[in-house]
């Protein structure tokens, strides 16, 4: 039995990673950051393009290996018993396509079994259902528009009744009304099963309806946490995506402190 599987605070948390630090030759992609996801909650992963949060995703997950430092997942060490809960999590992002000659019930009867989830046609039909994905279950894969692949997707995700979910960019692309009917069916699924979800997102208004916390992060460390309101209040702005602003340019914690020098006198 590891640590994670006896510490009361692995027990709340869905996800509890400790000082992980990823390092590719010479350069640190994760340099020593700490966070918790708890469980029946969602929690925003947010930075620029090389921030290191894919690839804090992907340790988390367990597809790459860190350097050093501890991840737990739902009680279970990461780096040692992975194998114990691989089951329990998905994945879902609109840039990873199915297969594109296989017909959307074809794709998702073989994710059921990679799963090795039980009732592999009815869990197919209920998610058909639940997602509205009948009119189109039969049609191959390539042939969708970009919102019924997102619903595809989606339903890939939620398949093994994950209580880890990672989403990348869940709505990129998708009209308003599509993206509020993903955002909702998340936060239906989430409620529903008590899930943990994690989110990346370049969608400042999408962090702000979903997430309960947010995590940023800046060179592969973080910079900052809390709620989307809390950082709002404390940046001393109006919505997230000015947060995400000024932390991406380096203004951070000393514009929130508000301790930013006075111009000198001439």
């Amino acid at each position: 039995m590891s640590d994670f599987e006896i510490s009361g605070s692995a027990q709340s948390h869905a996800i509890e990673v400790r000082d992980l630090v990823k390092t590719y030759k010479n350069v640190k992609a994760v340099d020593g950051i700490s966070f918790a996801v708890p469980r029946g909650s969602i929690t925003g992963l947010l930075g620029g393009n090389g921030a290191g949060k894919t690839t804090t995703i992907a340790m988390i997950m367990g597809l790459v290996l860190p350097t050093s430092g501890t991840i737990a997942v739902l009680g279970h060490d990461m780096i040692r018993d992975r194998h114990r809960v691989l089951h329990r999590m998905n994945f879902e992002s609109p840039y990873v396509d199915m297969p594109h000659r296989l017909t959307v019930r074809q794709n998702l009867t073989i994710f059921a079994r990679l799963y090795g989830v039980r009732d592999v046609t009815g869990r197919v039909a209920k998610l058909a259902e639940e997602l509205d994905l009948t009119g189109f279950i039969d049609r191959e894969a390539g042939t969708l528009s970009a919102g019924q692949k997102t619903r595809v997707a989606l339903a890939k995700a939620l398949i093994n009744h994950p209580q880890v979910l990672f989403l990348d960019e869940p709505t990129a692309s998708l009209d308003p009304d599509t993206a509020d009917w993903i955002r909702t069916r998340l936060e239906d699924y989430r409620d529903a099963n008590d899930a943990a979800i994690m989110l990346a997102s370049h969608n400042m208004l999408e962090v702000e309806r979903l997430c309960d916390n947010v995590v940023m992060m800046k060179a592969g460390k973080v910079v900052d946490e809390g709620s989307p309101r809390a950082l709002i209040d404390r940046f001393g702005r109006s919505n997230l995506e000015d947060v995400f602003l000024d932390v991406a340019r380096g203004r951070g914690r000393a514009l929130a402190a508000n301790v930013l020098e006075e111009p000198a006198n001439g």
